[in-house]
């Protein structure tokens, strides 16, 4: 599986991004994704996560009500629609794939392809 990440950018605070994360191959839809983030001079962490039929979603606390996490089984695409935007949302945003398909997973090391990331800045 091949992942591209796109949809980064500069926005204010307060402002809405959306990224998208086109996988290649057919067994897109079997698979949990999850998105990812590292600021500078700070380890990845966790972000949200959807396993392979999009119907039960995960996030880490600090995102819980502002970014939503949801994927295009069809078109082969996760999405994570970012609102109200914070300075501290500043990264480089990566999306990940999950062979489990299930399951809360939400270290690195439990999931298999990776993204190329993309940078979201947020200026105050």
């Amino acid at each position: 599986v091949q992942l591209q990440a796109s949809g980064g950018g500069l926005v204010q605070t307060g402002g809405s991004l959306r990224l998208s994360c086109a996988a290649s191959g057919r067994t897109f839809s079997n698979y949990a994704m999850g998105w990812f983030r590292q600021a500078p001079g700070k380890e990845r962490e966790f972000v949200a996560r959807s396993t392979w039929g999009g119907g039960i979603t995960y996030y880490t606390d600090s995102v819980k009500g502002r970014f939503t996490i949801s994927r295009d089984n069809a078109k082969n695409t996760v999405y994570l629609q970012m609102n109200s935007l914070k300075p501290e949302d500043t990264a480089v945003y990566y999306c990940a794939a999950d062979r489990t398909g299930w399951g809360t997973a939400t270290t690195e090391y439990e999931y298999d392809y990776w993204g190329q990331g993309t940078l979201v800045t947020v200026s105050s």
